[in-house]
């Protein structure tokens, strides 16, 4: 079952582009959902803008 878009993202989250710590969970319109590291989710962010329902950032952890 997929973690809802409120539940607090862990270390056991993921990137699901390269594996690191997931900070940024990302509901598509289509009903999918992507975690992405904070390096991943800046470069791919145009992008995601335009296919996202909800996006759940976490990035501020890493200051």
């Amino acid at each position: 079952m997929s973690a809802t878009i409120t539940e607090p993202l862990t270390a056991a989250d993921r990137c699901d582009r390269c594996g690191a710590q997931a900070y940024l969970r990302v509901t598509l319109t289509s009903g999918g959902q992507l975690l992405f590291c904070g390096h991943h989710g800046k470069a791919h962010s145009a992008k995601l803008q335009q296919v996202a329902l909800k996006i759940h950032d976490e990035t501020d952890k890493l200051s």
